[in-house]
């Protein structure tokens, strides 16, 4: 393994819990990670695993677990590493129990550089029952653990190790297969807020969990009987600007768009996603201020809702600004909708354009971060109607799949790699329907988005996707083709979304983005029987 720094070494850290927050104990693990306690030390950790639910193994009487890895870059040498692992396990809860037992967090060297270091005399090393206080590494019992392996995978595939001479990948690959167990699950936390202090949150100050989704990943699915049946997440619109493409002003009054929340929430929406800045072309520019002052009282309105199943919900704000990104969670979000993943409004031309690119980047990953939100990034190219030429990727099959695949997939890249990234299970991927893209580009995305996220040499590979095409003009344009085509309002539309949310589906998108939650909950119900 390499690093930034011939002072670092690099090493490879698992992680997995199963008491109380699980999803807690191991955000405020990776934290004390970074920032470690009463120690003069540097650790960073330079990239992340998906995160999954697994069964436990060993002693199978206990709660299902968490677990991950990451890269570290740091300057300690092994047996301080272990100190330090052992300092933070002790500090997040994690209590003296049986062998292979519950904890609150448990943390292990998998690698350490390309060192093979073991501290047990030399006769006692043909043994696994005396690891407790002693350093063996590469881990010993990493090519038995699938839980270990997998997030590995996510990371190092190409990795050989130092002394089985085999890849990850391929330890990976020779693991038996049991057909009567339980798959593994990518999974998502949602942070509960408002929440104590959430207007001075310090970095090791970790919120609690509201919620959490589950996805198979795409190699599991259909493979067993055990496996439970996907269901595919419904984003409700809530868009409240005077001047949204499809309902500007419908949903501009607080009360309105909390009940239209409400009605969402009841037909089958486990997010509602708020915009208070159009997207559509030539929109009026809105300042930062103006669209706090339309977002935030909605997302507090819902927040104290009398309603449990309403106050509870996920709310997701549609913003690609710092600001309003962080006004938002300090007043009840816990989900980021970026339509600029990260990057800000501006498409990449020119020193000017890349250097405010720069900038979004640096503070909308400050946000994210600091909050411990999951956030949504989507490919564009600045404004939506502009920016449709792909021809630099022709020599692909599908130059607009290609595109999208190296464009979104290096602000992916950057956003979870690197010190101060964030965690890859924390990002989910939108392809940008209706953003600069043809009629025809539009329906090549649509009937291609799982190769989009599939295949092994791919930084979008395993991330989860939401599609949105809801009411967007290209289907318009589809509907008033020929001698029997018709021009369109957005809101007639409905059907012909109905045909992109089925397919979305059967592409295993994860989240689907709609304004008719009632009639599109139906064809999510019906399409998820069908094809997971």
């Amino acid at each position: 393994m390499s690093n930034s720094s011939l002072l670092y070494h690099t090493a490879v850290i698992a992680l997995g819990s199963n008491l109380g927050d699980r999803f807690r104990n191991i955000e405020l693990a990776l934290r004390l990670l970074e920032q470690p306690p009463g120690k003069d030390a540097t650790v960073d950790v330079v990239n992340t695993s998906f995160l999954y639910e697994t069964s436990p193994m060993y002693v199978t009487d206990q709660p299902a677990f968490l677990n991950c890895a990451c890269i570290i870059e740091t300057d300690l040498e092994p047996l301080n590493l272990l100190a330090l692992l052992k300092t933070i396990e002790d500090r997040v809860g994690r209590v003296p129990s049986q062998r292979f037992g519950p904890r609150a967090v448990d943390l292990d060297i998998v690698f350490y550089d390309d060192k093979v270091i073991d501290t047990r005399p030399q006769q006692e090393r043909d043994r696994l029952d005396n690891l407790t206080g002693q350093l063996v590494v590469p881990h010993p019992r990493l090519p038995e653990r699938d839980f270990v392996l997998r997030p590995l995978n996510d990371m190092i595939p190409d990795y050989e190790h130092p002394v089985l001479k085999k890849t990850v990948k391929t330890l990976l690959s020779e693991l038996p297969i049991n057909p009567d167990s339980q798959p593994m699950l990518k999974v998502i936390p949602f942070p509960r807020y408002p929440g104590p202090g959430s207007e001075t949150l310090s970095e090791l100050q970790v919120p609690d969990t509201l919620t959490y989704w589950t996805h198979p990943q795409r190699t599991e699915r259909r493979k067993s009987a055990t496996i439970p049946r996907h269901q595919t997440q419904i984003m409700a619109i809530i868009n409240v600007t005077p001047d949204s493409f499809s309902d500007g002003t419908q949903y501009e009054s607080v009360p309105a768009a909390l009940e239209h929340a409400r009605g969402a929430v009841e037909a089958g929406a486990s997010v509602v996603d708020i915009g208070g800045y159009s997207t559509r072309p030539g929109a009026q520019f809105v300042s930062t201020e103006q669209e706090i002052a339309r977002v935030q009282p909605v997302v507090e309105a819902i927040r104290n809702s009398g309603e449990e199943k309403l106050k509870n919900t996920i709310i997701s704000v549609d913003t690609f600004r710092p600001g309003v990104a962080e006004a938002a969670v300090q007043s009840g979000a816990n989900c980021i909708n970026d339509v600029c993943a990260f990057t800000g409004p501006v498409w990449w031309k020119g020193d000017q354009a890349t250097d405010e690119a720069e900038e979004y980047m640096r503070r909308m990953k400050e946000v994210a971060r600091k909050y411990g939100v999951p956030v949504v990034l989507m490919h564009s190219r600045g404004d939506a109607g502009e920016n449709k030429d792909y021809t630099m990727y022709s020599y692909a099959e599908e130059a607009v799949v290609e595109g999208v695949r190296i464009e979104l997939g290096d602000k992916v890249e950057r956003v979870v790699r690197g010190k101060g990234g964030l965690r890859r299970w924390m990002v989910i991927v939108d392809i940008g329907i209706g953003f600069s893209k043809t009629v025809e580009g539009n329906l090549e995305l649509l009937r291609s988005a799982t190769r989009i996220t599939g295949g092994r040499r791919n930084p979008l590979a395993g991330f989860p996707q939401l599609l949105g095409a809801s009411r967007k003009s290209f289907l318009g344009n589809l509907l008033a083709e020929g001698d029997r085509g018709r021009k369109t309002e957005p809101k007639e539309r409905t059907w012909a979304t109905a045909a992109t949310v089925a397919c979305s589906v059967q592409q295993e998108a994860l989240v689907v983005r709609v304004h008719d939650v009632k009639e599109m909950a139906d064809v999510v119900r019906v399409s998820d029987a069908i094809w997971s």
